[in-house]
């Protein structure tokens, strides 16, 4: 049977009661890291306890984590270059977004590898949508449906400022992401109900 870290800890729901919309509760927050780190850990990649403490789990302000989310290690991020682990849960999307120029840098060039499950990777051009879903009720917010399936080993590499987005199935996947300076809380997004910074409510 599929791994499922959502399955296995209900706690992550769309909302808890007293939850405000737009965050998501420590616990939520504490168990998604840790159900990202042991998905990271099976894909073979070698992380240590302060680093599976400090992956970002993301949530875009929507306080639906299920759908659409996304949990990220930074391995480096210097002036330059970014590096960084990606997990996505089991029917987890990433929204539809692209990288803008900010100031003379043109906007942050990416190249995404697949370390373990197949993941279903969107880019503008012509419509060959068929094995991915589109998010319930969100359908308007995900405009680009180029499809890429892409298993271990497969990689893509996008120019600043195409849009994209990516979700995974049943097994969720585990990726590298490759970058030039990355400044994510700049990226832009079809979904205007998105905030990427996460708000944690905490005490709950």
């Amino acid at each position: 049977m599929p791994y499922n870290p959502l399955k296995r800890h209900s706690g992550l729901r769309l909302l808890q009661p007293g939850q405000a919309i737009g965050m998501i509760t420590r616990k939520q927050q504490e168990r998604a890291s840790q159900q990202a780190a042991e998905m990271m850990r099976r894909a073979g990649i070698f992380i240590t306890g302060r680093e599976a403490h400090g992956i970002e789990v993301v949530d875009f302000g929507l306080s639906r984590l299920e759908q659409e989310g996304v949990q990220v290690l930074t391995l480096v991020q210097t002036e330059r270059i970014s590096v960084k682990a990606l997990a996505l849960f089991p029917n987890q999307t990433e929204p539809e977004h692209w990288h803008p120029p900010v100031g003379s840098d043109p906007g942050k060039e990416e190249t995404i590898r697949v370390i373990s499950g197949t993941l279903y990777f969107y880019v503008p051009g012509e419509n060959t949508f068929r094995e991915g879903f589109l998010v319930n009720g969100k359908e308007h917010c995900y405009t680009v449906r180029h499809e890429h399936v892409m298993r271990p080993g497969d990689q893509i590499t996008l120019a600043p400022g195409v849009k994209h987005w990516f979700q995974a199935r049943d097994e969720g996947v585990v990726m590298f992401s490759f970058s030039t300076v990355a400044r994510d809380v700049m990226d832009q997004f079809t979904d205007k109900d998105v905030v990427r910074t996460t708000k944690i409510a905490e005490g709950r």
